[in-house]
């Protein structure tokens, strides 16, 4: 291959690469830290030995996705308040034409769902990633990951049934989730308390992340009666400058950026079940923005 075609056919994968890294680490800056760190094994491979540049590929990207991920909970990094993946951008494009493929993409990279795969370990959280995401066969995962194919269907078995017990039910449509996410904001931001209790589920659930650098609930919050009048609360506390919102897709679904002039200052993302919110999440780490403030 000449440089230009070595180049090429990476740019072709990123997109996938990217997406399983994603998927393992939950951060963006760690996921493109090791999509660079698989370019500079594939622009120094002998080219000869790759059969399949794909299969190469997120081979690659995933075994350092699982080295970082075991370095990270090797650390035992203590967060302050609840945790949430970074958010991600997700545009599938006409990349992914079939609905169904589509929902499972943007169902394996939700918020709700990377939080239940953060207490898997690193490989049931590969198997899991490189099987439910993109439906890779058993006998490739296990040659990617050099185990035994058997080795490979348990440790998929017990992530799957992990991640079904602990994530919460929602619905996928888009439509539904922008309509209520569109009322959410119209009632959170004109101060009308009745008509935000009347879109909340009674076992609604508010999870903020801060990490302790901006005011969020450093717990988790649950029971409408609670959320909304958090909710009611915060948005009479006084506006903020230059504020403004943008509707963009994130982690699969509708979200809402709040801008304070040009600086992201919060997300806003909800999970929806028969009409009603079940879970609301707001991530205001500044750290967690800053991929952002380009978009």
């Amino acid at each position: 291959m000449t440089t230009d075609t070595v180049t090429d056919v990476f740019e072709e994968h990123r997109p996938v690469l990217l997406g399983v890294a994603y998927r393992m680490l939950g951060r963006v800056a760690d996921a493109e830290d090791v999509v660079q760190e698989a370019w500079l094994r594939w622009s120094a491979a002998d080219r000869s030995e790759v059969r399949e540049p794909r299969g190469y590929l997120v081979r690659v990207t995933t075994r350092l996705a699982i080295d970082r991920l075991r370095q990270v909970k090797a650390r035992g990094e203590t967060y302050v308040g609840p945790w949430l993946p970074e958010p991600y951008v997700t545009d599938f494009g006409d990349t992914v034409p079939d609905t169904a493929e589509r929902a499972v993409l943007a169902d394996t990279v939700s918020l709700a769902v990377l939080v239940v795969l953060e207490s898997l370990s690193p490989l049931e959280r590969a198997v899991f990633v490189l099987r439910e995401a993109f439906g890779y066969p058993y006998t490739e995962i296990a040659a990617m990951l050099e185990r035994g194919e058997p080795a490979v269907r348990q440790l998929a078995g017990r992530a799957r049934k992990h991640v079904e017990e602990r994530r919460p039910r929602y619905e996928v449509d888009p439509v539904q989730r922008r309509d209520l996410t569109e009322r959410f904001l119209a009632a959170a931001g004109g101060g009308d308390l009745e008509g935000l209790m009347s879109l909340l589920a009674p076992d609604v659930r508010l999870v903020g992340d801060s990490g302790g650098k901006s005011k969020a609930p450093l717990r988790v919050l649950e029971t409408a009666d609670k959320v909304g009048r958090f909710l009611h609360g915060a948005a009479q506390k006084g506006a903020v400058p230059d504020l403004s919102f943008r509707f963009l897709e994130l982690n699969g679904g509708p979200a809402l950026l709040v801008l304070s002039g040009d600086k992201p200052d919060s997300v806003f993302q909800l999970d929806v079940l028969d009409g009603r919110i079940q879970s609301v999440y707001i991530i205001r780490n500044p750290d967690k923005l800053r991929s952002l403030a380009s978009v």
